[in-house]
């Protein structure tokens, strides 16, 4: 065919041998679509759950799937007034403007020149489920002003330097359930054996690097994204990472998974039974929460959450 038009099946024979897959695009030479990794958008969700900036999601544009998480909304759209108002998540059926980040740049156009390549949706990594909607309007500019700076000494060299093997062994489980503990006591005995390691420990962190963060669902996605990423660069610089936290959303202790290479992640699910962890209770926390006095306590108010309730999904 001379030419065709939308809605017609084609095959396209390229002149040169060029490894092509599903989700890539052909576009002319003289009218290359953008590609980026970070946008500004409209999104509108449509799940039970709230959104959590920082939690991992699917990104699906045009036929092409994506990790990508979602920043902190700028503002939720008022849909009867169109009133910008303040917001730290969106809920069922709000709509909001904020920052995507994706795991790898992508072709676009903003929606209003192509829907097609300007809309897309997200999806729960677990559940398969559609949870929102959304709009590209325009890539950030940081997207093309920051770069990858390639260094010469790698985690591979040194590991090598300090004779071991990293690794992150993330340790979960409820309060009072003896994480820090045993965290401590494994520490203990691989400093003794030589190795060098180091344990983040969710109090300690929270005393610091997260000192700005609560217990709302949307703090601990935050906090264990924080945490999650130093660890990955203690793991770079080739230590055994200890790291006990309460991290109670299966997703984000995938999401720190992800962040390593195949092998480095190890997940230790602590389970005791919520009345034995309320025995070892000597910060006095589920008496507090049982008496109404501290809100978003995991075991208490927080049971609606699935993933240290029960056993890790790997070994």
């Amino acid at each position: 065919l001379p030419q065709a038009v939308a809605g017609q099946s084609v095959t396209l024979t390229l002149a040169d041998e060029i490894d092509v897959s599903r989700g890539d695009v052909l576009a002319a030479a003289t009218d290359p679509a953008a590609v980026a990794d970070q946008f500004a958008c409209h999104l509108v969700w449509m799940a039970d759950e709230p959104m959590l900036p920082g939690r991992p999601y699917l990104l699906k544009i045009g036929a092409r799937t994506v990790n990508a998480t979602v920043a902190q909304p700028k503002y939720k759209v008022n849909v009867n007034t169109l009133e910008h108002t303040a917001a730290r998540t969106l809920d069922l059926n709000e709509i909001g403007v904020c920052n995507l980040n994706l795991d790898r740049a992508v072709p676009f156009d903003p929606y209003t020149l192509n829907r097609h390549t300007g809309g897309f949706i997200l999806i729960d990594r677990f559940t398969q489920a559609t949870v929102a909607a959304g709009l590209l309007h325009f890539a950030l500019r940081r997207a093309d002003n920051v770069h990858w700076q390639a260094v010469e000494v790698d985690k591979t060299a040194r590991a090598r330097h300090k004779g071991q093997r990293p690794a992150l062994l993330w340790f979960t489980g409820l309060s009072g359930a003896g994480k820090s503990t045993i965290a401590n006591l494994v520490e203990k005995k691989l400093h003794d054996q030589g190795y060098h390691t180091y344990l983040l420990d969710g109090d300690n962190v929270r005393h610091g690097l997260n000192k700005d963060l609560g217990f709302t669902d949307a703090d601990r996605v935050e906090n264990i994204r924080r945490v999650a990423e130093v660890a990955k660069l203690m793991v770079d610089a080739g230590i055994i990472v200890l790291a006990s936290f309460i991290s109670p959303f299966r997703a984000e202790r995938q999401l720190a998974r992800d962040l390593l290479d195949d092998g480095e992640f190890l997940e230790i699910h602590v389970d005791a039974p919520l009345q034995v962890a309320e025995t070892r209770d000597r910060k006095g926390l589920y008496a507090k929460a049982r008496a109404g006095q501290l809100t978003n306590f995991t075991g208490i108010d927080h049971l609606h959450h699935t993933g240290i309730l029960t056993p890790p999904e790997t070994p």
